[in-house]
């Protein structure tokens, strides 16, 4: 299997790749020495380990339920002429259906003007509304922003100091790096560095239900809440979107002398430039992939749906490509 894992990946030319598949570590690939030595940028795989550390707070009780009117936490959405902000929920910013009026790339180009303002919480408060809240997702990297500002406020420290508390310390992931804004909020959609090694980690730690080493993280209903699809994402990121997590199904073309094997779920984090963490539950499987060379723009083969999880499922790996880029 190892020659046609090492196939598989050849098109994509990932920095690394790490494949953990029943109990074991299946298959373990670096370019070169620093990519196994040196801290990826993750880019917005960092939506889904915020993701797991709102689940922990929900767990602790240092965060009320997911209904939980955002202006809790942001007095000004309170105060807003648009009273449907005061509709705005936690559960909301979770899922991007949020309504706020946001063009993550192209366009209005929100994300880069938000990170050129000197107030990133302010800025994306201060936008209106486009749509009622709960009605649209809209991919939006400032409501993950709102989201680490709500983390720190509920647990009363950085995010990165809960995390290093109740996630990092725990799975044993002491060498990291995380971005900050301008008042000092770690970013939330983005800005994350972790060994390959360390993504391993944490799409175990979401297989195994929460647990690690026999110590409960994080509740399995939590994990189910925040893994599913919740909502539907359009072009030009389409897919099934969870609590900052993307969520996907495939049917496997079966090999030569197999049955037709089921379709397969699975939920994933996904960075921009080829930056995934994908968990396979029914294949007891974690898939990790980073990568340093890509065009912007250019169109990029889905390694993991058309070539490994083929691979990993017994089936055949196809040839098509998919013309979608990952921010």
């Amino acid at each position: 299997m190892e020659d046609a894992l090492t196939a598989a990946i050849a098109p994509f030319d990932p920095s690394s790749c790490l494949i953990f598949a029943k109990d074991r570590l299946l298959f373990e690939y670096y370019r070169d020495e620093s990519a196994a030595r040196d801290k990826a940028k993750i880019y917005s795989c960092t939506k889904s380990v915020l993701s797991a550390l709102l689940c922990i707070a929900f767990d602790r009780g240092l965060l009320p339920g997911p209904e939980t009117p955002a202006e809790t936490f942001f007095p000004a959405l309170a105060r807003a002429a648009d009273e449907r902000k005061r509709r705005i929920t936690l559960r909301h910013l979770l899922t991007m259906t949020a309504g706020f009026e946001w063009t993550e790339f192209g366009g209005l180009n929100s994300f880069p003007r938000m990170t050129r303002s000197p107030d990133w919480v302010g800025f994306v408060l201060a936008l209106p509304l486009s749509d009622e809240p709960g009605v649209r997702m809209e991919y939006n990297s400032g409501v993950s922003q709102l989201l680490s500002a709500v983390l720190a406020q509920a647990a009363g420290m950085p995010t990165a100091r809960f995390a290093e508390q109740h996630l990092f310390g725990p799975l044993g992931i002491e060498d990291y790096y995380w971005e900050r804004d301008p008042q000092g909020i770690h970013t939330g959609g983005f800005g994350l560095r972790l060994l390959p090694q360390d993504m391993l980690k944490f799409g175990l730690l979401l297989l195994q239900k929460g647990t690690w080493n026999g110590r409960r993280l994080l509740s399995a209903e939590m994990i189910t809440a925040s893994t599913r699809t919740a909502v539907r994402s359009g072009p030009p990121r389409p897919g099934g979107y969870g609590w900052h997590w993307w969520t996907g199904v495939q049917a496997v073309a079966p090999g030569a002398e197999a049955a037709p094997a089921p379709a397969l779920e699975y939920f994933y984090a996904r960075g921009y430039g080829g930056q995934f963490i994908y968990v396979v539950p029914a294949l007891e499987a974690v898939v990790v992939l980073t990568r340093d060379r890509w065009r912007k723009g250019s169109r990029q083969p889905d390694v993991f749906g058309e070539r490994l999880l083929p691979v990993l499922a017994g089936g055949r790996p196809t040839d098509r490509q998919s013309s979608s880029f990952y921010h």
